[in-house]
């Protein structure tokens, strides 16, 4: 096996949503290990100040930034020639970037709303995932590909629906893609998170009383931090998990076992 096969070093990753939260962190350890790092995300400002911050790991010269919203095909395109103009390839994509704007129930939220959900969470992995895979077939000695999914995708929970409707097809997509993509050496999994302290959730761990009820159905007894989903992700995207494509871990503390 070539240096690029059995290390992180002088692997490329992109990870979109990742300029804050989960995102910023499963940068920062790709970053530890060794690879360079393109991050995505709307807000060009945002980009820059994590730009700064992940430079402390390793010099800024191995973080890119691109602008891009997942849902826009031809933004997402950009941001994938931008990484491959600045490190030469991409080995790594993490699909992460997603959005929730309403809470409201599936049987009355506007369906507008509800399709710009669909669009951000599963279309618009789709989008990247697509050209991720062409990327990696420019190289042709394969990568891998990690979705960040959701505790939601397996058990319905009130105020959630789109969001959990959404990411139950990106649990699909991973297997479909896998499936599809196993013999080019592209591997394809999930990482499903339960609560996790980032400003995303904020809404619903920030209030001290709805905070201690959700305590009450975690087993582990404390709401994630976002390096406890970064560790997984870099695992599923490592050569140890080099047998692993088409699964979805889900790390929780233990939600789902109650």
């Amino acid at each position: 096996m070539s240096e690029r096969e059995t290390s992180s070093e002088s692997k490329v990753a992109l990870i979109t949503g990742g300029s804050r939260g989960i995102g910023r962190e499963i940068a920062r350890r790709f970053l530890e290990r060794g690879a360079s790092v393109v991050i995505t995300g709307r807000s060009a400002e945002s980009l820059d100040e994590a730009r700064t911050d992940l430079g402390s790991v390793r010099g800024e010269e191995s973080v890119a930034t691109a602008a891009a919203h997942s849902a826009r095909e031809d933004q997402v395109r950009a941001a994938f020639d931008h990484a491959v103009e600045t490190f030469g390839r991409v080995d790594v994509v993490v699909n992460n970037a997603a959005t929730n704007p309403s809470m409201e129930p599936l049987a009355t939220i506007d369906l507008e709303v509800f399709d710009k959900i669909l669009a951000t969470n599963l279309r618009g992995y789709l989008c990247v995932a697509r050209e991720g895979v062409r990327c990696m077939r420019t190289h042709g000695d394969g990568g891998a590909i990690v979705n960040v999914s959701t505790v939601g995708a397996y058990r319905a929970m009130i105020g959630l629906g789109a969001y959990g409707v959404s990411k139950a097809g990106v649990n699909m997509l991973t297997q479909t893609l896998a499936a599809e993509l196993a013999g080019e050496k592209i591997r394809v999994n999930g990482v499903a998170p339960g609560l996790v302290r980032t400003k995303f959730s904020e809404a619903l761990w920030k209030d001290e009383k709805m905070a201690n009820r959700l305590l009450r159905g975690i087993p582990s007894g404390r709401i994630a931090e976002p390096e406890d989903i970064a560790g997984a992700v870099v695992f599923l995207a490592s050569d140890e998990a080099a047998y692993v494509t088409g699964q979805t871990l889900v790390v929780d503390g233990g939600m789902l076992t109650i």
